[in-house]
């Protein structure tokens, strides 16, 4: 999947001149971390929540209410704008994004085309949102979560097994767990027990909540 299929596409934006005042109230109208600034169609930073709520309190603690309006409608974006903005083309792997963003700990990533012009962001609820939908679960059906060996062969094993029984599969992921390497199948069922049931026949280790309740008790 890559972010160009993925990617917001109408969002909101701020200039360099949008007082903050306005800036935080759009944060908070649309429960964003973050707004991207434009200078007409330049892409040239973002501003955080954490930025505009901080340049709000510092400068109102002890002022008049005169003194206040008056500071409040000087107070721009361009004053709190970050300009260490980081952009991805739309190309990129939705996997690869999501690392990006784990690894520099951003609320989002703008998209740019190839002569650098705004053409969509990607947030956390995005990412939040694919994760959903690539793991099947508003498709319905059943979990079953397999500890699968490190050999050639094993996800096609499975998946000859559930095909042979005439199931069908929604969706599939792998996981690592402490170096165990979990292979997590959605399949259209109610009832995935004769599943499971064949799978652990022919030697695969079937696992769930209870095998890890010792993890999340200690």
């Amino acid at each position: 999947m890559y972010v160009g299929l993925k990617m917001l596409k109408d969002f909101v934006t701020v200039t360099p001149e949008t007082l903050v005042k306005d800036a935080d109230k759009l944060l908070e109208d649309n429960q964003l971390w973050m707004l991207l600034v434009k200078d007409g169609e330049e892409l040239v930073g973002y501003v955080t929540k954490e930025d505009v709520r901080a340049a709000l309190p510092s400068v109102i603690s002890s002022l008049e209410k005169h003194e206040l309006n008056y500071l409040l409608s000087k107070i721009t974006v361009r004053d709190v704008v970050r300009k260490n903005i980081t952009t991805i083309p739309p190309e990129t792997d939705i996997e690869a994004a999501a690392d990006l963003m784990y690894e520099m700990n951003l609320s989002g990533l703008a998209v740019v085309d190839k002569e650098g012009k705004l053409i969509g962001y990607i947030n956390r609820n995005k990412m939040l949102e694919v994760l959903v939908e690539e793991m099947g679960l508003k498709q319905g059906g059943s979990r079953i979560v397999v500890e699968a060996e490190e050999r050639t062969g094993v996800l096609y094993e499975l998946a000859g097994i559930i095909s042979n029984m005439k199931y069908n599969i929604i969706s599939t992921g792998l996981f690592y767990h402490k170096n165990r390497r979990m292979v997590v199948v959605r399949v259209d069922t109610e009832d995935p027990s004769p599943i499971i049931e064949s799978l652990r026949e022919r030697g695969h280790k079937v696992v769930g909540p209870d095998d890890f309740k010792h993890e999340w008790k200690s």
